[in-house]
């Protein structure tokens, strides 16, 4: 069975945010390279308008191109978070979506609200550009008041799944299925996101499965991958180096903070095409939830995660979706990004 491998335009978003390419030139990049799909997501996308209107316009030019090209458009991906603290308990609530500023205000109902209507508002545009499979977070990152525990997570359950059941019931109406990645610190492990899947109860929504966003909350992403393969309706495709956390120089990173050393200078996120185009590339580390160990986007194959283990479970397990490549390396982009697609399909031809 041949694989459907493409990336997602996520693995060269550094070129949007440097503004050395459109986003038509990462499809057009996609198709030279035999991608059989593309994934979208948000990061480096004007989405909206300067009045803070989607920009149904752009959406759409994105899914001409795309039929251009005969480039499939996959899924879209949204970081989303649907258990903000209300106003009564500590923690800010503006929305950290990096191409999108919206602040939430009320109780935790309102700004459940309010993330919904910003959600569907994005399912609109994935809808106008041609894509069929919507995959919203229901708790992207950690936990906003930095808690991830069974009792915590039980606590938010039925918030989750309501969220879901309210997601998919919109996504149907408009003919789009959802899908729950394994995001983040909080709502991750093959076994909450099944929780929430068979819990909400629509027949429109299944997983994606992340393989190297297990390693997050230190799970083994090869047990992992074959506990949810089932439910998958795609997969993310990605490496990572592993390692201990007290032999690593340090350098501050997402859900990583080193205590401040001397001569260590701090690096800022760029937040100008200018200083994106001389960005020295960072080491994006990853903090893990226990703590102990970091970790680094590598080159598919290039890491320790066991990725003929990881592609024999998805060949073998019958799975004929897409599979999507996430390169987050601190290599060039393109070249990760190209060398990642020739390995994945080199192990994938040989488990």
């Amino acid at each position: 069975m041949a694989m459907k491998l493409g990336i997602s335009d996520y693995c060269l978003c550094h070129k949007l945010y440097s503004k050395e390419w459109e986003i038509y030139d990462i499809m057009d990049w996609a198709k030279e390279h035999d991608c059989a799909h593309m994934e979208i997501v948000p990061f480096g996308l004007p989405l909206f308008k300067a009045d803070g209107v989607a920009d149904m316009d752009f959406a759409k030019r994105i899914g001409e191109h795309a039929d251009k090209l005969n480039l499939p458009l996959s899924a879209f991906s949204l970081n989303a978070c649907f258990i903000r603290p209300g106003d009564d308990e500590e923690q800010g609530s503006s929305n950290r979506e990096r191409n999108v500023t919206v602040q939430y205000h009320g109780t935790r109902e309102d700004k459940f609200q309010q993330e919904l209507a910003r959600v569907t508002t994005v399912m609109n545009m994935a809808k106008e550009m041609g894509v069929k499979n919507f995959r919203s977070d229901v708790c992207s990152g950690a936990h906003p008041l930095r808690i991830n525990t069974p009792e915590q997570f039980e606590e938010d359950f039925p918030v989750f799944v309501k969220a879901v059941q309210e997601l998919a019931d919109y996504a149907a109406s408009i003919g789009l299925n959802l899908t729950l990645e394994n995001h983040g610190l909080y709502v991750n492990g093959a076994d909450r996101l099944i929780r929430i899947l068979k819990a909400a109860n629509r027949p429109n929504i299944g997983l994606t499965v992340d393989v190297g966003n297990y390693l997050c909350v230190d799970e083994d992403p090869v047990v992992n991958t074959q506990k949810a393969i089932k439910y998958a309706d795609m997969i993310h495709l990605k490496d990572f180096y592993i390692r201990d956390v007290n032999k690593m120089y340090p350098q501050n990173g997402m859900y990583v903070n080193f205590p401040e050393i001397p001569n260590v200078k701090p690096r800022k996120r760029p937040t100008t095409p200018e200083e994106w185009a001389a960005m020295i590339p960072s080491f994006g580390y990853v903090g893990t939830a226990a703590g102990n160990t970091i970790l680094r986007g590598a080159i598919i194959g290039q890491g320790d995660m066991d990725m003929w283990k990881i592609l024999s479970i998805i060949k073998n397990s019958g799975y004929d979706k897409y599979v999507s490549l996430e390169f987050e390396g601190m290599e060039d982009c393109v070249a990760g990004t190209t060398y990642g697609l020739e390995t994945a399909q080199y192990i994938y031809d040989r488990v």
